[in-house]
């Protein structure tokens, strides 16, 4: 699976309660207790979700050999589906009407028949469901970090994450908190004694005209700031352009930094919409920077990311600090086990995560005022920049 192999895309969540001082037989055999197959589906609207050993569909195997991996445990989840789809179900009752109301006078089915109609509908669907024909499974895979006490869930963030969330929340007593660039902004915050400056910030205006206190895509059940995404991105953006592609994060490790191949942006006030630009270097194209004078933010990049001799590529999701399709690059030669693969994962998150802590001990700072001021010079258009120069 992912984890172990190939491209990486994950989402984060933090594991919170979670007593044992490592992992062991007993939380395996618990897996294998609530294993993907165990309990059947045969209900037209039922979801079931089920552990996967990690190394197939149907894989029911669990071993501390094979499962924990460098104090974290490699696993599985399958969500089975059994569900009749909604234009099937609707067809099958527009057949059932039409028979129906075909000897009316008007040919128009009465309010009787229309019941009828549903509940023939009804009973042809659990009929249907239980032939195991409209059965689906959908796996993911997931890494549990001990040490970390980190979730990396094989996927983005929505209604799967949140079954394979009550799954373990269920099964292990637990609690899992989504992590985003706002959590992560409000963790780091607490550990460098800044939290008022953090809790005072609002999305800083970076091109002239009226500031705006939020963003059109926040998320309206949470009070992190994860416009910060955005900003750290912009922000990244513009030190590579005007500074330096190299960065010198919390640990004194530098890391060189490029943006590439695929850029998002949208109108933080949705009122311009989204722009999508694909290239090698997509920030040196002018659609990039005439989107970003017109007051767009980066909502996604590619960038590539050199630390101590190690690179990944990867796509970073700005609010949620989702990373997809990340590839570590090593030489050769260079031999690499299970154990280094789930250290590079640590790493690649350690990287992403040190440079928005870097981003973060600026915007919290004395000197953010300089830095927004040089944002905004840089933004403004050529006449501008001569008049403010002058």
């Amino acid at each position: 699976m992912p984890f172990l192999s190939g491209s990486l895309s994950f989402e984060r969540f933090r594991v919170e309660k979670f007593d044992s001082a490592s992992f062991d037989q007993e939380h395996l055999d618990l897996m294998h207790q609530h294993a993907a197959g165990k309990v059947e589906t045969d209900s037209a609207e039922n979801v079931h979700t089920g552990f996967l050993g990690g190394a197939h569909l149907f894989d029911q195997d669990f071993d501390l050999e094979k499962n924990v991996i460098n104090d974290a445990v490699h696993f599985g989840i399958r969500i089975d589906t059994n569900q009749i789809p909604a234009a099937i179900k609707n067809a099958w009752l527009q057949m059932e009407l039409a028979g129906l109301g075909r000897d009316n006078p008007s040919g128009v089915p009465t309010k009787t028949q229309r019941k009828e109609a549903k509940e023939a509908v009804e009973q042809r669907c659990e009929v249907e469901a239980a032939t195991g024909k409209y059965r689906k499974f959908q796996p993911f895979s997931l890494l549990w970090d001990h040490g970390y006490e980190m979730l990396y869930f094989g996927g983005s963030a929505g209604t799967a994450s949140g079954h394979c969330a009550d799954l373990l929340e269920r099964i292990f007593e637990i609690e899992l908190r989504h992590v985003s660039a706002g959590t992560i902004a409000q963790a780091w915050a607490i550990e460098a004694d800044r939290y008022a400056e953090m809790d005072e910030v609002v999305p800083a205006a970076f091109i002239a005209g009226p500031s705006h206190g939020s963003v059109a895509w926040a998320n309206e059940h949470s009070q992190a700031p994860d416009f910060l995404g955005n900003e750290f991105l912009l922000w990244l953006w513009w030190t590579l352009e005007t500074q330096t592609d190299t960065i010198t994060i919390a640990d004194d490790t530098e890391v060189t930094v490029m943006l590439s191949k695929t850029l998002s942006l949208e109108c933080p006030v949705g009122e311009s919409g989204k722009e999508t630009i694909t290239a090698e270097s997509p920030v040196k194209l002018p659609e990039a920077m005439q989107a970003i004078q017109h007051g767009k933010l980066p909502r996604k990049t590619g960038m590539i990311l050199v630390r101590d001799g190690q690179q990944f590529d990867l796509t970073l999701q700005a609010e949620s600090f989702g990373i997809s399709g990340a590839k570590i690059i090593l030489d050769e030669d260079t031999e690499f086990d299970a154990d280094d693969r789930i250290e590079a994962v640590r790493t690649l998150c350690d990287t992403v995560d040190g440079l928005f802590h870097t981003f973060c001990d600026r915007r919290t700072g004395a000197d953010w005022h300089k830095d927004l001021s040089a944002i905004q010079n840089w933004l403004a258009p050529v006449p501008q920049r001569a008049v403010q120069a002058a």
